[in-house]
């Protein structure tokens, strides 16, 4: 289960209407040896595709040695889709290389509203999981 803050969704959400109609990407950082998201991070889709999502490779690498100096691992990898439902596309199962993240997809499909759901992709095996909205993390500790 994915347990999140409502201000991350906020964020991704935001962030996934923004960058409409191409898809739009980045991570949560959370403490390494935890399953806690705690910082977004917004990162370009260096396709600048309303099908495809790619990050840049240069900003990818930043990301993550930022992630590594501060003991932080990528708790969420998230993008959006914008024209089909949040789920897994053959293309994002290939893609998919970190092992323990949550893969959260937002369709932005209809503009009244969002659909997010989240997954473990492991050995390109595809495991929806629940996802819990919290306000703070205080209320599950």
């Amino acid at each position: 289960m994915l347990v999140i803050r409502a201000d991350l969704v906020e964020a991704m959400v935001a962030h996934a209407r923004a960058d409409h109609p191409d898809e739009a990407c980045g991570v949560i950082a959370g403490p390494e040896g935890s399953d806690r998201p705690q910082r977004f991070v917004a990162m370009v889709n260096a396709e600048r595709s309303p099908t495809f999502y790619r990050f840049d490779s240069g900003e990818q690498l930043k990301v993550w040695r930022a992630m590594d100096e501060a003991e932080e691992t990528p708790v969420v990898i998230y993008h959006s889709h914008t024209a089909t439902e949040a789920y897994p596309s053959r293309t994002d199962i290939s893609y998919a290389s970190e092992p323990f993240a949550h893969y959260v997809l937002v369709s932005t499909r209809d503009p009244e509203r969002h659909e997010l759901r989240s997954y473990r992709i492991v050995d390109g095996e595809v495991t929806e999981e629940p996802v819990r909205i919290v306000d703070d993390y205080a209320e599950i500790d």
